[in-house]
C-alpha cells in the first residue's frame, strides 16, 4: 500500500457523516470522484454516482453502490441540566456506547460530546447486578450546564452525533483500527479501482457511487437505480467477522474478499454466483462464502424497475458499528483486485448470460 493509498483510508475513515447528515462524506468523495469519470450525477436524497459512458448506447450498464453513512445518533430532547437524549441512527449494541467520544454537529458548529457513564465508584453498596443501559437511557453530555446554554450554543433536536476516531496501522502492520469501515471502505475502493482503469477498455457503461441512508432501512438505493437504469447491481459493503475464537466463523481476517451468496433480502442469481467464482478462481483471488443475518442496498436493488440481479461483495472486519473497528489490509486489496477485474470482463454476452441465460 503506497502513501496515497493510506491517505485516502485516513481521510474517509476520519470524516463523519451518519445517516441523514453524509453531507461532509459526499463533498469530499464528489471531490475525488469527478475527475476520474464522464460524468457525476446526484438524485434528490443525496446518493451520489460516476458514470463512464460506453460509445454504444447499448452497452451493458452495470452499477456498483457503496453508501456514505456510518452509524451515529440524533438529538431528541434537551435536559433541563443541558444533556442530550437521543435517537439512534442504525445498529448499536448498547453495550460499547457509554463513555465514548463524539462530535456534536449543529447547524452553524461543532462541538466535542461524551456518551455518559457510571463510574464504578457510584455502583458500590448496591444491591443486585447493575444493568446494562438501553440506548434510550444513555444521555450525551456537551458540558452545557443548562438546557437554556445548550440552545444560546445552537443545539436543537435533530442535531447529529457522530464518533470521533483516528485511524491508525496496529501493530501488526497489515492490520488497522478505525471507525466506519463500514461503509468508507466501499468509498475507497472505488476510487481507487477508478485510478486503475484509467486508460484501459471498459466493455460496459460503469456506474460507482454511494447511497445515503443505509444503516436506517436502505432508503437511499431505491432512487439511484431508478435513477441510473442498471442491469447489474452489486452493493460494496463491509460485514462483520466472526473469527476472534474460532477459524470456522464466517468472516475470517487475512482470508480474502467477501461474497455474500444468501442474506435475509437477497438470495444471489445463479449465474452470477457462478461468474463471480470462475473470476475469483481464474485471478488466484481469495474469496469467502458469506451468509449473514442482516442485508445491504442490494436487497434495495433486486426488486427495482423490472428486476435487477444484485449480490454484496466485500470484506469481513472485526467490531463494526462501534468506535473501534479491526480489519485487514489484505482483505480489502483482495476486494479491489476482484472488482477490477469484473469491471473488465462484464462485456455484453457475459451480461446478457447473468440475466437470461438458464
Amino acid at each position: 500500500m503506497n502513501e496515497e493509498q493510506w491517505a485516502r483510508i485516513v481521510k474517509y475513515t476520519e470524516l463523519q457523516g451518519t445517516s441523514g447528515q453524509e453531507n461532509l462524506v459526499r463533498a469530499a468523495f464528489r471531490e475525488d470522484l469527478t475527475p476520474l469519470v464522464d460524468e457525476v450525477v446526484q438524485n434528490g436524497l443525496g446518493g451520489l454516482y460516476g458514470l463512464i459512458n460506453h460509445h454504444d448506447l447499448n452497452a451493458p450498464r452495470v452499477m456498483f453502490g457503496a453508501h456514505f453513512d456510518e452509524v451515529g445518533f440524533i438529538v431528541k430532547r434537551i435536559t433541563p441540566r443541558g444533556l442530550l437524549e437521543v435517537k439512534a441512527l442504525g445498529g448499536w449494541n448498547a453495550t460499547v456506547v457509554s463513555a465514548q467520544r463524539f462530535t456534536l454537529f449543529t447547524r452553524y458548529h461543532e462541538y466535542p460530546i461524551v456518551s455518559s457513564s457510571v463510574a464504578p465508584h457510584l455502583l458500590r453498596g448496591q444491591s443486585g447486578e447493575s444493568k446494562v443501559p438501553t440506548l434510550n437511557q444513555i444521555l450525551f453530555d456537551g458540558g452545557f450546564t443548562s438546557a437554556v446554554e445548550a440552545e444560546e450554543l445552537g443545539v436543537r433536536p435533530g442535531d447529529f452525533i457522530v464518533p470521533d476516531v483516528k485511524t491508525v496501522r496496529m501493530a501488526n502492520p497489515n492490520r488497522v483500527v478505525s471507525k466506519s469501515w463500514d461503509n468508507r471502505f466501499g468509498l475507497v475502493t472505488i476510487l481507487d479501482v477508478l485510478e486503475r482503469l484509467q486508460n484501459q477498455t471498459i466493455p460496459n457503461t460503469l456506474i460507482m457511487g454511494a447511497n445515503v441512508q443505509e444503516e436506517v432501512g436502505l432508503r437511499g438505493v431505491g432512487p439511484a437505480v431508478h435513477q441510473l437504469q442498471p442491469d447489474l447491481f452489486f452493493g460494496l459493503d463491509c460485514s462483520t467477522a466472526d473469527d476472534l475464537t474460532t477459524e470456522t466463523g464466517q468472516g475470517q481476517l487475512d482470508h480474502g474478499a467477501i461474497l455474500r451468496v444468501v442474506d435475509p433480502g437477497v438470495i444471489m442469481p445463479r449465474r452470477l454466483k457462478e461468474f463471480i467464482l470462475d473470476m475469483a478462481s481464474d485471478e488466484h483471488i481469495p474469496l469467502q462464502y458469506f451468509v449473514p443475518n442482516g442485508g445491504t442496498d442490494a436487497a434495495g436493488a433486486q426488486s427495482q424497475n423490472n428486476g435487477i440481479p444484485a449480490v454484496t461483495l466485500g470484506v469481513a472486519s472485526r467490531y463494526i458499528h462501534t468506535h473501534q473497528t479491526v480489519w485487514s489490509i489484505a482483505d480489502f486489496q483482495a476486494a479491489e483486485q476482484l472488482l477490477e477485474k469484473l469491471i473488465l470482463n462484464l462485456d455484453a454476452s457475459t451480461v446478457n448470460d447473468i440475466i437470461y441465460g438458464d
